[in-house]
């Protein structure tokens, strides 16, 4: 362990994990295979947030993972963080779908104080420059919003990602941008989501948003996976930081699909000698069903296990009614619930009357203390007062 890197993490790692604190990190489970490192001349670099690109080391500099580098860019260099070496790189490349006659583009060298005090240099610029290219923007008239802007590691180049909801003629917007800033402007159109990942937040779970960690790729989310998992369907509650569907919900989705192949089709009614039942809610992951006399608004609820359900339509196929859907030995009288109630402005007015007499009745006079404690007789070894 003393020749491993510990990347922060007091030794407790070997090399290929590094400092968990960038979007996208990566693990490289194939570091300690000999000859691994020497497998392929390409390095994966990161840059800020989710930008990344794949470099040739053509001049065979021992680079390790987490090592600054200054790398070739258009126009000047650029400064990135190595996130992966070794034959992981080529299924990387191929994960990005990076074509053979690309164009490859090589690392300098690893990064010198003079660089890096460029690179803090630029970096600092960047609050200011988004902050005024928005009014630049808004002055301009353009239907758009700057959300993030990146400086490359030079000074040279500034990257601005904005979010459109059409097409935006921006050359003017470019133009002034470059009068004002004196830098060579690119603008990167992003959406929703991507904006969100670069910005980073606190989701309503209590942790950071999954863009912002470890989410790679955005697939569509629709509102029927909130309708598989019996989601309230109350928009403020489905959409995520950035307006849009939450990505969470894909994440248990399938799982809910392949439940509901368990359960009877939602429009069989149930007959019994009492009444006939309509499906009315059903619980996916206790595998409960709740069924109402009425086909509109809950009435006469009874909840009852799938397989009971099961038992019960195949009886009503044969032309059979069972006397209750309750199985025998349960409880026959039906789950009754006041939906008003919930809503009850006065519901906790009993308990807040009860915690009122409590008080009262421990709050004695003093001169009742003082007299119980007269009538008390004396203990033993006790002198009479």
């Amino acid at each position: 362990m003393n020749d491993y890197k510990t990347n922060g993490c007091d030794g407790i790692c070997c090399q290929g994990c590094g400092r968990q604190d960038k979007q996208l990190n990566v693990f490289d489970w194939l570091v300690d295979v000999p000859g691994n490192i020497d497998a392929t001349d390409y390095v994966e670099v990161q840059f800020k947030n989710t930008r990344k690109g794949y470099y040739l080391n053509s001049n065979k500099i021992p680079l390790q993972k987490d090592d600054i580098v200054a790398v070739e860019a258009s126009p000047g260099h650029d400064i990135g963080t190595v996130t992966l070496t070794g034959s992981l790189v080529l299924l990387q490349m191929k994960k990005a779908r990076l074509k053979s006659d690309a164009e490859v583009r090589r690392v300098y060298r690893k990064a010198r104080e003079v660089d890096m005090e460029k690179y803090y240099e630029a970096k600092a610029k960047e609050q200011d420059t988004m902050i005024r290219s928005r009014q630049i923007a808004k002055d301009l008239g353009l239907n758009m919003k700057i959300g993030d802007v990146e400086y490359q590691g030079d000074g040279n180049k500034a990257i601005f990602y904005y979010i459109a909801d059409g097409r935006v003629d921006f050359r003017q917007l470019i133009k002034v941008l470059a009068e004002v800033f004196r830098v060579r402007i690119e603008m990167k159109q992003i959406g929703a989501r991507q904006e969100a990942g670069r910005i980073g937040g606190i989701g309503p779970c209590g942790r950071e948003l999954c863009c912002a960690t470890w989410l790679t790729s955005f697939t569509s989310v629709s509102t029927s996976a909130a309708r598989f998992q019996d989601i309230s369907m109350n928009p403020q509650k489905l959409a995520g930081q950035c307006a849009k569907l939450k990505c969470c919900m894909n994440y248990e989705v399938d799982t809910y699909v392949e439940a509901m192949k368990r359960f009877p089709a939602r429009d069989i009614t149930l007959e019994t000698l009492e009444s006939t039942y309509y499906f009315f809610k059903c619980d996916i992951l206790k595998r409960e069903i709740t069924y109402s006399t009425d086909k509109s608004f809950a009435a006469n609820l009874v909840t009852i296990s799938t397989r009971r359900a099961f038992d019960v339509i195949n009886m009503n196929k044969k032309g059979m009614k069972p006397e209750s859907l309750l199985e025998d030995g349960a409880s026959s009288e039906p789950q009754r619930t006041d939906l008003l109630d919930q809503d009850s402005v006065s519901r906790f007015d009993s308990a807040k009357k009860k915690k009122k007499k409590k008080k009262k009745t421990g709050n004695a006079p003093a001169g009742n203390n003082a007299s119980k404690e007269q009538k008390r007789p004396p203990k033993k070894n006790e002198a009479p007062q």
